[in-house]
Order: structure tokens, then sequence, then C-alpha cells
């Protein structure tokens, strides 16, 4: 299934479609959280526990462990390199891609974050999902996605014959609940759903979609999006976006963003800022 060119929604649907269509997405505004010290490049965002985040801090080259309800940084560790994007591989692991064709492991133990296994993959590396056991990898020219396993070894690679068009910039990834993959690419300005064997099954564009960023999954079909001063929710089944969020929201520049489905609680890290945006999923 291949599903391209979103009928573009007027001015005066965008808003109704997100009442009307999508009435089980509703945010609400809670307290905004500050990240200690001064304004930073948050690269990524991951739920550890209910009320524990972990950090790509890119400023200050670290991996943050933040406790949303005291906002403090309970602990850190130290990178060689920039952290980028992240993932949870496991509910005590995550993997960060920390530039320089490494993913770095961290564990997670007693609210204390160290440092685990390092993999080598291709130095354009870009962003990773955990799917399966498995890592999916984007990479920002070929392979453009591969999906590799926990000791590094390549199990696919996505098919370069015919198809090297397809992605221009692919970099932050989620996936579902069920497997699926969605990759967000903004050089194409599209949304793109992988099985695990990275077989393309849709592909997703919209007037909405504005250099695509950090991308997340609530349900199999309902999947957040980071978009230019705004926040688009996906709908695959129905091949609808509706803008959740806007400059009138008070939301400028969302980057990246993670969903804890314990609080259905939606965390978004936006710029070069400290703050983080909470809002309660219904």
């Amino acid at each position: 299934m291949h599903i391209t060119g979103l009928p573009p929604p007027t001015p005066a649907s965008t808003s109704s479609a997100a009442s009307t269509d999508l009435t089980q997405a509703r945010l609400k505004r809670q307290s905004d959280i500050q990240l200690p010290g001064v304004k930073c490049w948050i690269k990524d965002l991951a739920v550890v526990s209910p009320d524990m985040l972990l950090v790509s801090n890119y400023s200050k080259q670290c991996v943050q462990l933040l406790d949303c309800l005291k906002g403090e940084v309970v602990s850190e560790v130290q990178l060689q390199e920039q952290p980028y994007r992240m993932c949870l591989t496991d509910r005590n692991t995550a993997a960060v891609n920390v530039g320089g064709g490494k993913i770095q492991m961290i564990k997670v133990k007693d609210k204390t974050l160290s440092k685990g296994r390092e993999l080598t993959v291709s130095e354009n590396i870009r962003g990773q999902t955990s799917c399966r056991n498995s890592l999916v990898v984007s990479y920002s020219s070929q392979p453009w996605l591969e999906v590799i396993s926990m000791d590094g070894k390549v199990l696919h690679q996505f098919d370069k014959s015919g198809k090297s068009q397809h992605f221009k910039y692919p970099d932050f990834m989620c996936t579902t609940p069920g497997g699926s993959v969605f990759i967000s690419d903004n050089g194409t300005h599209t949304i793109t759903k992988v099985d695990g064997q990275l077989n393309i099954l849709q592909t997703f564009t919209s007037p909405l979609l504005q250099e695509p960023c950090g991308i997340t999954a609530v349900t199999e079909d309902q999947i957040l999006v980071c978009n230019y001063n705004s926040l688009v929710l996906l709908q695959p089944s129905t091949n609808t976006m509706s803008t959740l969020l806007g400059k009138d929201e008070v939301i400028k520049c969302p980057y990246s963003l993670t969903y804890c489905p314990d609080q259905k609680k939606v965390y978004i890290a936006s710029g070069y800022t400290n703050f983080f945006k909470v809002y309660q999923m219904s």
C-alpha cells in the first residue's frame, strides 16, 4: 500500500478536523519543566519511567536523567561526542547516536546512568528506533535505512536499486506498539511507514508538513509529528493529518518529543531552550 498526496485542508477546516475527526486526541497544557542551567539544544527525549526522562543534551555533550516532578537532573553521563537521536531498547537501556558512526548504549539503574557497549555504524547516521529486539537506523545518504542487531550485525538494508530518491534526509523515527516504523524526512517533507524488513508500506504528504522532525507513536493509529511551529497528528488508517497545536498555543519551533503511555503525557522540546512543554493527552 502506497499513499501519497493528502488533500489540502482549507484554513477553516484545519481546526474543525482536530475537533471532529480527531475527537480522541486532545491536548491539555500542563506546567512546563525547566532543565537547570542556561539554554541548551535538546536533540531527543525518551521516557524511562512515568516521572523520569532521558535527555540528549547536545550543548553539554551528555545524556541526562531528569526527574520531572522535581525538575532536577539526578544523573548524567558525559560523552566523547555530542549526542543526537536516541531510543530505548528496554526500560533500562538507551541507544544514543553520538556521531562519527557510533551508537553508545546507556544503562539506567537506580536512577544512575552509565555507559554500556558501543556499536559501530556508518558515519552518516541520523537516528534510530528499537523494533523487535533490533535497531532500525537512518542515514543522511545511502544506504538510507538499516536494521541491525544489538551487537551491530546488519540484518536488513533499504534496497537502493530504483528507490534511492525516496529519501533525502530521513532522520527521526518511532516504532508503534505493533512494530511498524515511521520516519520523518525534512528533505522530502514526508512521513514514511516501513515494516521490520524495511519494506515501504505508506508514504504521507500534506501541506501541513513543513520540515518534519521529532516523531512519536501514541497508538498504532496516532502518530505525533513535530512540524515547523506546530504539532501534527497523523492517522494512518484514514490517511489524515490535523494540527493539534500551533503558534497560537504558545508552541514555537518544536523539535523533539516523546510520549509517556503510563501518564498519557506528551513532552516537547523546541529549539535552543531548556524548557519542555508538557501536555496531557485524552
